[in-house]
């Protein structure tokens, strides 16, 4: 079905499942517990997941079949950003328009960056683009093309917003002056209160995850067409193709324009959950972010950039939430000396020492789990099947003895 084998289509169907779930998969605890503060099924939490899933889908489209480590992906982000807020600063607030020139924008510069970029490999390609999204972002954070030109372009430091004397040629009294899709309000979210527990419905979110569908289907796509067992031989062994006659480069060029637009789809979406553009969205750390995500996730695999967007975003909004007195409520069972201890021993991991926490589990998977959290759900697996065959064997040969 959809033209992918069953594995592939499986697959699909379980990352179509788990973010249209995804409010109720993701608040497990009720809304009173102690134990609420690991829920995560808020509306702004839950498009984070599916925005920066998409980022990262695209990001392994690059490195994961070629093996190009781009270290400028923010920069292609940025650009969606700002594509999508101008739009709504000269046409109106519905977002169809700011994520059509997203998409183009972002394809436009990954395709000037990426035919500098790629007439060099390895480490020094990486330190290309590097360099590239840092030109981009010192632009936009001193907006040089608009006091250039005499206009505001990115608006600085202060970053780009809608005012009301933009133009916005085709908006009315009658819509939203918020993004919208045809009049539904992005942040339009429905709470369902059941017990203990809420769940929040955000169109917002819907439309996120329906689009990160969409560019998962593409991405499989892309993995198992003849196009994708190119880019996996640029991975295996880009001289031996050159030997042969191959001229790689159009299809490094290709993948890294394809990568570029997922990423400023991402950055449109960002827009339309929040129309400002900033600057820091370019800045090279955003780059580092999306490069953790798919290594801890699994790069070369279809779900782990996935996964591993969730969780940095999850570690990233709610680990660093946790404080000294939420820990004196979690350990208040303890003798006064005992909790005091314990909490002194766990605020370094928490709050703003989240990126240490982030660090050390980053460190686990990369020595035990090469392969990213899909090889550790790959040994779970293996596991749990190994030990079914037991169980049927133990019962075959149970079956097989005769009585004593």
């Amino acid at each position: 079905m959809f033209g992918l084998e069953k594995r592939d289509y499986t697959l699909l169907i379980i990352v179509a499942c788990l973010t249209m779930f995804a409010p109720f998969i993701l608040n497990p605890f009720p809304t009173d517990s102690a134990m609420a503060q690991f829920n995560a099924g808020y509306p702004d939490l839950m498009q984070r997941f599916v925005i920066f899933g998409i980022f990262a889908i695209g990001f392994n489209l690059l490195f994961g079949l070629t093996g190009y480590l781009s270290f400028g992906h923010a920069a292609f982000l940025g650009v969606g950003s700002y594509s999508a807020v101008w739009m709504y600063k000269l046409l109106g607030y519905n977002i169809l328009p700011g994520l059509f020139l997203s998409v183009i924008v972002s394809a436009v510069f990954a395709l000037l960056i990426g035919y500098i970029s790629l007439r060099r490999s390895g480490i020094y390609f990486s330190i290309l683009t590097l360099a590239f999204a840092q030109m981009m972002f010192s632009i936009a954070y001193s907006d040089l093309i608009g006091r250039f030109l005499g206009t505001t372009i990115t608006n600085g430091e202060t970053g780009l917003q809608v005012y009301n004397s933009d133009p916005q040629v085709l908006h009315s009294a009658s819509k939203p002056d918020i993004p919208h899709l045809f009049g539904q309000q992005m942040q339009s979210t429905y709470s369902l209160d059941i017990a203990g527990w809420s769940f929040d419905f955000n169109t917002g979110y819907y439309l996120c995850a329906l689009i990160m569908i969409a560019a998962f289907y593409i991405a499989i796509r892309i993995f198992r067409s003849p196009f994708g067992l190119m880019l996996r031989a640029i991975k295996t062994n880009q001289t031996r193709l050159n030997y042969t006659g191959l001229n790689t480069r159009p299809y490094a060029l290709a993948v890294f324009v394809i990568s570029g637009m997922y990423a400023g789809l991402a950055g449109g979406l960002m827009a339309c959950m929040d129309p400002l553009a900033g600057a820091e969205r370019m800045q090279w750390t955003a780059s580092g972010e999306v490069v953790l995500m798919t290594i801890l996730g699994g790069a070369g695999t279809l779900i782990g950039p996935v996964l591993g967007a969730g969780f940095i975003k999850y570690f990233e909004n709610i680990f660093s939430k946790i404080n000294d007195s939420i820990l004196h409520q979690w350990f208040a069972f303890f003798p006064d000396g005992i909790e005091d201890a314990v909490v002194f021993m766990i605020h370094p991991f928490i709050g703003k020492g989240w990126h240490l926490t982030l660090g050390i589990l980053f460190m686990l998977v990369v020595i035990f789990l090469p392969g990213g959290l899909v090889e550790g759900g790959q040994r779970i697996g293996k596991l749990l099947k190994r030990g079914k065959k037991s169980e049927d064997k133990g019962d075959g040969d149970a079956a097989s003895t005769p009585a004593e």
